[in-house]
């Protein structure tokens, strides 16, 4: 398979044909490798990959290959949440086509995002776009087809599709939707597989089976609170109204469509919509009472843990009202049950009922879900895991009524199933550590998992790590003195580096506090982080940092753990030469992370339970950071950690163990450190060759 030659590796390229890079990267081999031995059984491969194996490729180079090979039509889905990614995908594949012998056919592929963004006016509740609006209708499929030979001839962007599409007068969602079935590889989001109702409507409409499907899932470490946040809803007594006044607004359309059909079919229906209505009036009232209590329980505190079962009674108790089986209300002769159903079923049965809800959108209105489908998501879910401990139901007093808000505690009990179907699947990031805990939190099955972290191809002394052993943001020892040393150890090294500096903290309250409101010498500017960055904000923001640094500037960049510029930005071309990184990102007590914590502990032991819950997603989040200025092989940067806590037992044993940390005792030991460097390792563009 390979040879060795001295201190390089010389591979018959022919041995993986769908490799993008004509000499494969350190590491990629192995993982090329790793991936294509669980795909070949079906199974699954998990990869801590750092930056610069080149993990795109190799994904998509083993996932191809192996697809290629099964007797049924196998799509490849590469699922990420990064616009910015989508663009790397799409290149990748370019690449491979370019590499491919005579004896390969070319890859295809679609590029999907939201259709928000692909469609220009979207009605929610139809479904119908105004893309062909002004568009002949006699040419529609001719130009429809023209849009598909385009899409097909060579992978394209996204954006590439929507531009062609709008100018021709076309829909490019509904025309790539209709195109994946003839594509290798579909490059879409997270919830077109992991967001149940998306997945069960979208994929078959595509022509996709998830059980010839190969999932790729970049970024993995952000899936499970994907998978979390997607399943997350709320209720007020107020979107209980507004569901029930989409119930009646849907019930008059039923009653006019009765009056012309007179079908069996839509009697019943209007039934169901008319029961469902009174029930949803009943449980407002209701509602409205357990919220009261609900403020008196909650009294200082901000936010409560509310029972389960008594969440979900509140529901069997608007049902009983309506059907006259709690001794308040008769059932009016006008009302009748959808039918006889047991009281389990019966809030599956209220929940598909709202979930049918068809209305006309004001032409006016923003896209958002209707308040029936939120209730009926509700609704599923108790359904669904009512009988498990993986649900919890928050109340907070915040607001004008106060709210409730389900969360799902447990992704696993929704990827596993996914996973299970699925035809194998590859997850991989740089931060994706430890691969088993990923493994565990997303149920993958023990047997057929394999889970690799791979040693990052980065010399560790072209990026050291220097933790500034006189400083901490723990709550107890915070102060001006500590906040004095943090900003001189910040001071020292944008005096040492050569180029802009990048500073990280776990919230915009400490880094208005600590940085903000300090006066750093030899900085031309600091650039803040906006919660309402867009993607092209992003990009002009590393245009300008590239273009400030050729004209011999520093840009102090300031920004947060999790946030997008220390998650969703690629600071490619030596943009930074050096990051902080503020204390450790905890995430503050609160009763969901308390119910988090708990779940865990039952699910996985007390001590794996710290380590999921706490110590390790707030390391990760720092790894994330500490990754920024290294996007290639012949990046440098300084990596400098402040907070002397990442050196004992809690959260050392959290990093990976390439990474060796160098102590600075004060802001000299920084300042020398970092000039010693500096100094000697400098960006070496001749390593970035593919």
């Amino acid at each position: 398979m390979s040879v060795m030659n001295g201190d390089e590796t010389h591979v018959d390229t022919s041995t993986f044909p769908f490799l993008a890079h004509k000499q494969p990267r350190p590491g990629q081999l192995e993982m090329i490798i790793d991936a294509s031995k669980a795909l070949e059984n079906r199974g699954f491969h998990v990869a801590a990959a750092p930056t610069g194996i080149g993990k795109t490729a190799a994904s998509l180079a083993s996932a191809i290959a192996v697809a290629r090979s099964r007797p049924n039509r196998t799509h490849v889905l590469f699922l990420t949440g990064r616009q910015s990614q989508h663009k790397i995908v799409i290149d990748t594949i370019r690449k491979i086509n370019a590499s491919l012998t005579d004896d390969y056919r070319s890859v295809k592929v679609v590029d999907v995002i939201g259709r928000e963004s692909m469609c220009e006016v979207v009605d929610l509740f139809s479904g119908r776009c105004l893309c062909d609006a002004n568009s002949a209708e006699s040419t529609k499929a001719e130009r429809k087809e023209s849009l598909r030979s385009f899409i097909l001839q060579q992978p394209r962007h996204v954006e590439e599709t929507v531009s062609v599409s709008r100018s021709i007068g076309v829909c490019a969602w509904q025309t790539c939707r209709s195109t994946v079935k003839d594509v290798d590889v579909l490059v879409c989001d997270y919830n077109h597989v992991f967001a149940d109702q998306i997945r069960e409507s979208s994929l078959p409409a595509m022509g996709i089976d998830l059980e010839n499907s190969i999932i790729i899932v970049d970024e993995a470490h952000n899936l499970p609170d994907r998978i979390r946040m997607t399943m997350e809803r709320t209720i007020t007594p107020t979107i209980v109204r507004n569901a029930s006044m989409e119930l009646e607004e849907h019930m008059g359309n039923l009653e006019n469509l009765a009056k012309r059909e007179d079908s069996r079919a839509v009697n019943h229906q209007l039934d169901q919509v008319s029961w469902a209505f009174e029930v949803m009036k009943a449980y407002r009232t209701a509602l409205i009472k357990s919220f009261s209590a609900y403020h008196d329980l909650s009294g200082d505190e901000d936010e409560v843990r509310i029972d389960m079962n008594d969440f979900e009674n509140l529901f069997h108790a608007a049902c009983d009202q309506v059907e006259g089986l709690s001794g308040q209300m008769r059932i009016d002769t006008d009302i009748k049950k959808p039918d006889e159903t047991s009281r389990g079923q019966r809030l599956m049965k209220l929940a598909d009922i709202l979930q049918s809800v068809q209305i006309e959108a004001e032409s006016d209105e923003e896209s958002s879900e209707p308040d029936a489908y939120r209730v009926a998501h509700i609704l599923h879910s108790v359904c669904k895991y009512g009988n498990t401990t993986a649900l919890c139901m928050v109340f907070s007093p915040k607001g004008r009524e106060g709210r409730l808000t389900l969360h799902l505690l447990d992704p696993g009990l929704v990827s596993k199933s996914v996973f299970n179907n699925s035809g194998g699947s590859i997850l991989m990031s740089g931060t994706l550590y430890p691969p088993k805990m990923y493994a565990n939190l997303l149920a993958l099955p023990e047997m057929n998992t394999s889970t690799v972290a791979y040693a990052s191809p980065f010399a560790a002394q072209r990026r050291p790590v220097v933790v500034a052993t006189d400083v901490t943001t723990k709550y107890t020892q915070r102060g001006p003195e500590n906040t004095r040393a943090i900003r001189q150890h910040i001071q020292s090294l944008i005096d040492a580096s050569p180029g802009n500096v990048a500073i990280f903290a776990p919230s915009y309250a400490m880094l208005d506090d600590i940085v903000l409101e300090a006066d750093f010498k030899g900085v031309r500017r600091m650039e803040k982080e906006d919660r309402d960055m867009t993607k092209q904000d992003l990009d002009k923001m590393v245009d300008m940092l590239l273009r400030e640094k050729r004209a011999g500037n520093k840009i102090l960049l300031a920004g947060v753990f999790g946030a997008r510029l220390s998650e969703g930005i690629d600071y490619h071309g030596g943009a930074l030469d050096a990051v902080a990184c503020i204390g450790i990102p905890n995430s503050p007590p609160s009763v969901l992370s308390k119910a988090l914590k708990t779940y865990a502990e039952e699910r996985f032991g007390r001590n794996l339970a710290w380590r999921y819950t706490v110590s390790q997603p707030a390391v990760n989040s720092i790894l994330q950071a500490m990754g920024r200025p290294i996007r290639s092989i012949g990046d440098r940067a300084l990596i400098l950690l402040l907070d002397r806590r990442v050196t004992e037992r809690t959260y050392a044993g959290c990093f990976p163990d390439d990474i060796k940390m160098y102590n600075a005792s004060d802001k000299d030991s920084t300042y020398a450190f970092a000039r010693r460097f500096f100094a000697r390792v400098h960006p070496d563009r001749t390593l970035d060759t593919e």
